[in-house]
């Protein structure tokens, strides 16, 4: 399987007046991939841009809809497939026509301030959401040991500062997605749940939904977690390699395997927990809607899996931040370049994993903290798809514009989330 990779991780030292832009060289000496066919070198960016889409953050907040409202709340998993699928197919063709970033796009089309304003709401959004895998990350070593998470906090942060300066984040990530795959254990607790197929398909399609606030933050959380503006921009990057040839296969499999997990996670938590204020669980008790599956051992699996898409994700998260802000303001940047040659990236880089640390000694309960990442999410996520938008219907970047299908989906993924946010925010404000 290939990890995709993350942008300009290729780049080679260029000329001065390359600087600042993305350079890219092939990978290997060999000829161009098939363009036709299913095989596992086209379609495994796919399944692993769907398994890196549920991070910690998307495990619980999908955990606390199904434990807080059943299955009346599958109505938007179901609604956001045409939206992924929409997202990552023009986030693909935009990166493999244009070899190019969103935010790198952004700026030479549109403006340099343009650019810049979208580079801090996607830092605003992905430091939270850095934030809130860290203390999940710590969390689970602490479930796995029995010692407080504080003593995990330093260490793992260090970790992702490491990875990112110093090694082949790439290679280890490779390792490290292995660990996620308990997670896939969902799949066998939700079958495991035996829920009754007519009850489900009635809720499917007839939900019972609530006119109250929890119910609005549960949707803008749903919509944060399944289109997090990272993944989103981490997918149009990994194809902006000209040796990555678009392949449908990927948006597919990319919904896909997000839809399957998603799903399961809310109908093994519907079946096994029940809190009336479901955000202010334990990571212990979200484990719980895994003892169908692995009985006792449920806490166990859900921490292994928690440190394994943590610690995939929380590069992509800290460097894409980092590389957003560079792509805006015309930085050099690239995860192969030396500190001394990219200063400015690679001091972000630390000033990234220091705060987000430093916040992480703050005594917030994980499971809120990983919940309300995804309200932000939700709610910043709507620039990015107007980026989205605009730049894949330019004649003058792109060789292919939208179909009127594409266009009608990701302008339905804008309102809805544009919709679902001032639903929230009314019932917040007033």
């Amino acid at each position: 399987m290939n990890f995709p990779k993350f942008p300009d991780t290729q780049n080679r030292k260029g000329s001065a007046e390359d600087r600042g832009r993305v350079v890219r060289f092939p990978v290997s000496p060999a000829g161009p991939p098939e363009k036709t066919g299913w095989s596992l070198r086209q379609i495994g960016p796919g399944i692993v841009t769907g398994s890196a889409n549920l991070d910690p953050s998307a495990v619980v907040t999908a955990t606390i809809a199904g434990a807080a409202f059943a299955h009346s709340l599958f109505w938007v998993v179901i609604l956001i497939v045409p939206f992924l699928l929409a997202i990552f197919s023009v986030t693909s063709r935009i990166g493999v026509e244009t070899s190019q970033g969103l935010l790198d796009l952004v700026r030479e089309n549109y403006g340099r301030k343009l650019a810049i304003s979208g580079a801090v709401l996607t830092i605003i959004t992905n430091l939270a959401v850095v934030i809130a895998d860290i203390m999940a990350v710590s969390d689970a070593l602490s479930i796995l040991t029995g010692l407080s998470r504080m003593f995990f906090i330093a260490g793992t942060a260090f970790f992702v500062w490491y990875i990112l300066v110093f090694q082949d984040y790439q290679k280890i990530t490779r390792a490290l997605v292995l660990l996620s795959l308990p997670l896939y254990l969902y799949v066998a607790a939700a079958v495991l749940t035996q829920p009754g197929i007519h009850n489900l398909l009635h809720d499917i399609f007839a939900p019972k939904m609530q006119a109250t606030p929890e119910y609005a933050e549960n949707i803008v959380a749903l919509f944060g977690s399944f289109l997090t503006p990272y993944i989103i921009i981490w997918q149009t990057s990994s194809r902006s390699d000209p040796e990555h040839q678009h392949h449908q296969a990927d948006s597919i499999l990319s919904t896909g395997v997000t839809f399957v997990l998603a799903c399961s996670i809310m109908l093994a938590a519907s079946a096994v927990l029940h809190f009336p204020n479901a955000p202010d669980m334990t990571t212990r008790q979200a484990a719980e809607a895994l003892r169908p599956a692995v009985g006792d051992w449920g806490p166990t699996v859900f921490a292994i899996g928690i440190i394994g898409s943590g610690m995939v994700a929380l590069p992509v998260l800290v460097a894409s931040m980092c590389f957003d802000l560079a792509q805006a303001a015309g930085w050099k940047s690239g995860l192969s370049e030396k500190p001394w040659e990219a200063k400015r990236f690679y001091v972000l880089i630390s000033a990234a994993v220091f705060v987000a640390a430093g916040a992480n000694y703050m005594r917030i309960n994980p499971v809120t903290a990983l919940y309300w990442s995804m309200i932000l999410a939700g709610i910043l996520l709507i620039p990015t798809l107007i980026f989205i938008l605009i730049i894949s219907n330019d004649r003058r970047i792109m060789k292919t514009v939208n179909t009127r299908w594409q266009n009608f989906w990701l302008g339905a993924a804008a309102g809805g989330a544009a919709a679902a946010s001032l639903i929230y925010l009314r019932y917040e404000l007033f």
